[in-house]
Parts: structure tokens; C-alpha cells; sequence
């Protein structure tokens, strides 16, 4: 295996792991291991496809089914509970790091890091925007996104 091989799969579990870091900090069901995990599986089976198949659709036909499974992955964290659904977010993100994975995976290095950082910014600027405007404290929500009863 050479050492950009090698690269692919570490910068993977980092982006994706930080990914999940985010995810467990506030609590939510799918953290550091799973967003992990999937972002290195995604890298893993692509950086397969494209070295043991050298098919020319081989790599597409991966991805499709990637994304796929992810799909299902990615439904079991989506709860509805009294009118109010979660998870959605977290769902998102999980699909978000095998699309990440993947992308690093086919070695698009700067594609995947523009995107991690549009997604870190995009999970976090609803907090720092809702915490400056008090969006939470309104609408009975914690700091952490928890459902606060008045």
C-alpha cells in the first residue's frame, strides 16, 4: 500500500472523527466512533474499488452503495417522540462522513476539506447565532439542544 493510501485513510478518520467529536460534545446519539468509523469505511471501500477493481465504473458502482447503506445507517438515529422529531442532524452528519470519506477516499483533498469546514460551520453557527439572539431560552431549548419543560 503507498504512503498516500495511507494518508487517505488517516485524513479520513480525522476529518470524520472530528465530525463525531462535535456530535458528542453535545450529546447526540451518533459520536466520535460511528462518524469515525463510517468516514473510514466510506475511504476504505472507494480507495478498494479504485485499487483492486480498476473497472472504470467499478468506483461508481461503491459509491452508489455507500450511500445507500448510509441511508439505513443513518434512519435508526431519527426519533419521533410527541410531535417533535430529532436526529435529523445527526442522520445528516453521518451521511455527511461517508460522503466525506469517500470523497478522501478518491483522493479530492481539497473538495474534502472545504467541505468539512462548511459542515463544522454549519453545525455550529445555529448555536452561536441562537445563543447571541436567544433563540433557545424562546423556544424552551438548552445550550446543548435539549427540550427544557416550562
Amino acid at each position: 500500500m503507498g504512503i498516500d493510501l495511507l494518508i487517505r485513510l488517516v485524513l479520513a478518520s480525522i476529518l470524520t472523527g472530528l465530525i463525531g467529536w462535535e456530535r458528542e460534545i453535545f450529546q447526540k446519539p451518533a459520536g466520535f466512533r460511528t462518524h469515525l468509523l463510517v468516514g473510514l469505511g466510506s475511504s476504505l471501500l472507494v480507495i478498494l474499488s479504485i485499487t483492486m477493481f480498476p473497472v472504470q465504473d467499478s468506483a461508481a458502482r461503491v459509491l452508489a452503495a455507500v450511500v445507500q447503506g448510509i441511508g439505513f445507517l443513518g434512519a435508526g438515529v431519527i426519533i419521533k417522540t410527541e410531535g417533535h422529531v430529532s436526529g435529523l442532524t445527526t442522520a445528516a452528519s453521518v451521511w455527511f462522513s461517508a460522503a466525506l470519506g469517500a470523497t478522501i477516499g478518491f483522493g479530492q483533498y481539497d473538495v474534502a476539506l472545504v467541505a468539512f469546514l462548511i459542515a463544522l460551520l454549519a453545525l455550529q453557527v445555529k448555536r452561536w447565532v441562537g445563543d447571541e439572539v436567544g433563540i433557545r431560552k424562546r423556544k424552551g431549548f438548552s445550550k446543548t439542544g435539549k427540550k427544557v419543560n416550562k
